[in-house]
């Protein structure tokens, strides 16, 4: 495989992935506010970025990669009083609810998941650092950054302070030194969390929290930093200059990823347009939603803004049954490691080394799964090999292996192919029962009997397959 090449926000173009270490790439993403489900929205960033770790562990001897959990914001707080229970609670629940959503979309769990609420020892020394630097400071109860104190303010999202105070919501408040200057620390009244530090009880402001956690675990210079395209400002632009400030001489995050944003029938997702829709609400769609809703996720390359619709996502159901027709038909061996095998693999990912072009690596797994299905029929795959520029034939079993390889790198494919077709339920040994009813009648010659009971199968919505090696069942789509 060809050397990686990613899309860097911070300088607007393409460029060579170079690590800082070539032995161990780091990352950060930026995680969830845990006070509710999760929305479409915050899903698209974790399948992004989970086909990058799972990429980068291809490429490299080591990556870590953090994501955090900001378990301390005004969200939070505001959930817990409307429903009367405590901010541990809410946290509790709703940080649970998020690791279920994201595990039924085939996404890994990232190495490290810090808290906000366990790092605040790092937030306050991060913030004593910035003070003694000359590039915040204390007004009221509370510590502020000094935007006009960083000449750079403004570089990541590319623009001046002026109009970023006019697309901001920018808190007019008079122990300000400038409008745009944003809040490191907050004073906390009894009723709200907060912790001792050397400018009295509070919490962090949003902000402060990333920088903390990044400079924590990757420590002051890490690879890749990532998140929705909604972050760059004014998240991810506070984070760089309290970070930069921070540690003078640091260059914080090398390169910026940020994924497009997530449509409703062509709409931004609003409560009040009545197209709000969380992970949960597709997962309830049946047993195939999660897998369905990543691929659909997968066809649009993750900087373009993409469409959600039931419609999509039916397609995208009944493009994943194509992919497992051959898996059921033959095995293959994940474990055996060809030649030929490796370089259908390499192959079909090539195209994820080009700024992750996962809609160009799915239309190549496409061709693997026709090489499958000819395998599968113990037919001739020359013509399909000549278009990939292969001069060899397939050894049997060789094409359903390298497509479960590829697949696996884009999180794809990972169910058992009878478990896939036959769907969750608890009426398989009924059906079983069918099955062998029906087989006794044909082997007693009762055809009528045997048409009757597949024709009730039907109408409950399970076809059946008769193949050499008996019968086997599905549901229908």
């Amino acid at each position: 495989m060809t050397e990686l090449t990613l899309y860097n926000s911070g300088t607007r173009r393409k460029e060579r992935f170079q690590p800082l270490d070539p032995d161990h790439v780091r990352l950060y993403v930026c995680g969830p506010t845990v006070y509710d489900r999760a929305h479409l929205g915050n899903a698209r960033p974790v399948v992004v970025f989970d086909v990058l770790v799972r990429l980068l562990r291809r490429l490299y001897p080591r990556v870590t990669y953090v994501r955090n959990i900001t378990d301390v914001e005004d969200k939070i707080i505001n959930a817990a009083r409307e429903g009367g229970e405590t901010i541990e609670a809410v946290t509790e629940r709703t940080t649970r609810w998020f690791h279920e959503d994201m595990a039924a979309l085939g996404a890994l769990p990232p190495d490290i998941e810090p808290r906000a609420t366990e790092t605040i020892a790092e937030m306050i020394a991060l913030i004593e650092r910035l003070i003694a630097n000359g590039h915040a400071y204390a007004a009221d109860g509370h510590v502020l950054f000094d935007v006009p104190s960083f000449p750079k303010y403004g570089a990541l999202s590319n623009r001046s302070v002026e109009e970023m105070e006019a697309g901001a919501r920018v808190e007019v408040a008079p122990y300000k030194k400038a409008p745009s200057d944003f809040v490191l620390w907050k004073p906390s009244s009894d009723d709200q969390p907060g912790w001792p530090s050397p400018w009295g009880r509070g919490r962090p402001g949003w902000h402060i929290e990333c920088s903390a956690m990044s400079w924590k675990e990757l420590g002051a210079d890490f690879d890749i930093h990532g998140g929705g395209l909604d972050l760059i400002f004014p998240h991810h632009e506070n984070e760089v200059a309290q970070s930069l400030c921070a540690f003078p001489g640091s260059g914080f995050a090398r390169l910026w990823m940020h994924n497009g944003m997530l449509l409703v029938a062509g709409e931004k997702m609003s409560k009040s347009l009545g197209n709000f829709l969380t992970v949960s609400d597709i997962l309830a769609e049946g047993p195939w939603a999660g897998a369905a809703f990543r691929l659909l996720l997968l066809k649009t390359h993750y900087r373009m803004p993409l469409d959600y619709s039931r419609e999509r996502l039916a397609e995208a159901k009944a493009e994943l049954d194509d992919f497992y027709t051959p898996l059921f038909a033959t095995a293959g061996n994940p474990e055996r490691d060809t030649e030929d095998a490796a370089e259908l693999v390499d192959w079909a990912l090539a195209p994820l080394l080009d700024d992750l072009n996962t809609p160009l690596a799915l239309s190549r797994l496409h061709d693997l799964r026709t090489l499958a299905n000819i395998d599968a029929a113990g037919g001739s795959a020359t013509a399909v090999l000549a278009r990939m520029d292969r001069k060899r034939d397939l050894i049997p079993g060789e094409a359903v292996t390298a497509l479960r390889r590829a697949a696996s790198v884009l999180g794809m494919l990972g169910s058992d192919p009878r478990t896939w077709r036959q769907g969750a339920g608890g009426d398989a040994a009924e059906i079983e029962a069918a099955i062998e009813a029906r087989l006794a009648a044909r082997r007693a010659r009762d055809f009528a009997q045997a048409d009757r009971i597949r024709a009730e199968l039907l109408a409950k919505g399970i076809v059946l397959e008769d193949t050499r090696d008996g019968t086997t069942w599905r549901r229908a789509s």
